[in-house]
C-alpha cells in the first residue's frame, strides 16, 4: 500500500502523541478565535457549542490523513472539502481562499511548535516535510495560491498573521466558551500553552503575556512519560468526558 505519508515520517510522530496534538489544539484555539473569518465557524453553531467535541472531529480528520493509504487520505480530503461546500451552500456564500490557506497554515505552524516546545527543534529539512504534507492536503482540496516550499511558506504566513487577524466579539465569546467547557483550572492550563506556541502576533492581539508557567513544568512533565506517570497526570488535568478520547489518540490508526 501506498501511504500518504511515509511511515519514517516526523508528521507520523507529531500526530502520533496525545501531548503534541493537545498543543496544536491550543495555539490554533488561539488563532482560530482571531480569524477574521471565524464567524464562518459560528454559522453551524458547533464550535461555540462544543469547542472540545470540535477539536476531536479535527483531529479525526487530520489523523485520517496522516496515518492512511494515499486513497484513504484522498476520501477524508474530499469528505473535509463536500462539508466545507456543504456550508457554503446552506449560507449562501463562499469561504475565502485566504481562510482555507490560513486553517491549513496553522497546522503547519503549530505540528512545528508544539513537537519543538515538548520534543526537540526539528531540521530544516523536517520542517520542509511537515510543510510538504499539509501543502498536498490543500492542493488535494483545490486551495488556490499555495506557497511552494517552507521558505515561501514563511514569508506568506507572516503575511496572513499581519492581514487576517482581529480581535472582535467573536475572538471574546469563543475565549468565555473555552473557560465554560473547561472549567478555570484547565483554562489557565489552555493559555499558559498558547503562549508556549502561538506567534508574536496572536500573543500581542491575546495579551497572553510572555512568560508560561508551564515552561519549568515541561521538563518534570518530560519525566513522567519515561516513568509512565503522564496517564496520571493526563486524568487529574483533562475533561472526563474526554478521557477515552484523547487516551486513543496515542494510538496509531493501523
Amino acid at each position: 500500500m501506498e501511504f500518504f505519508v511515509a511511515k519514517n515520517s516526523v508528521v507520523r510522530e507529531i500526530w502520533g502523541k496525545s501531548d503534541t496534538i493537545l498543543f496544536i489544539f491550543a495555539g490554533a484555539s488561539a488563532e482560530f478565535a482571531l480569524n477574521k473569518a471565524v464567524d464562518w465557524l459560528y454559522f453551524t453553531g458547533r464550535l461555540p457549542a462544543d469547542p472540545l467535541g470540535r477539536l476531536f472531529s479535527t483531529v479525526a480528520y487530520a489523523r485520517q490523513i496522516v496515518f492512511s493509504g494515499k486513497e484513504g487520505a484522498y476520501q477524508a480530503i474530499d469528505k473535509m472539502r463536500a462539508i466545507h461546500a456543504g456550508v457554503e451552500t446552506n449560507r449562501g456564500a463562499t469561504i475565502p481562499d485566504w481562510a482555507y490557506r490560513d486553517v491549513l497554515f496553522m497546522l503547519i505552524h503549530y505540528s512545528i511548535a508544539s513537537y519543538e516546545v515538548l520534543e526537540r527543534k526539528l531540521t530544516y529539512p523536517e520542517k520542509e516535510e511537515v510543510f510538504q504534507v499539509f501543502n498536498q492536503v490543500g492542493t488535494r482540496m483545490g486551495i488556490p495560491g499555495l506557497p511552494q516550499t517552507y521558505s515561501e511558506w514563511l514569508i506568506m504566513r507572516q503575511g496572513h498573521l499581519e492581514k487576517d487577524l482581529q480581535h472582535s466579539n467573536y475572538t471574546a465569546d469563543l475565549f468565555k466558551q473555552y473557560r465554560k467547557h473547561l472549567g478555570a483550572l484547565r483554562f489557565k492550563l489552555l493559555t499558559e500553552a498558547q503562549i508556549l506556541v502561538v506567534p508574536e502576533r496572536v500573543n500581542q492581539l491575546l495579551a497572553l503575556g510572555q512568560v508560561s508557567l508551564l515552561r519549568p513544568i515541561l521538563p518534570i512533565y518530560q519525566v513522567s512519560q519515561k516513568i509512565k506517570l503522564d496517564g496520571l497526570l493526563k486524568a487529574l488535568l483533562l475533561p472526563s468526558a474526554y478521557k477515552n478520547q484523547i487516551y486513543d489518540l496515542d494510538k496509531r490508526p493501523g
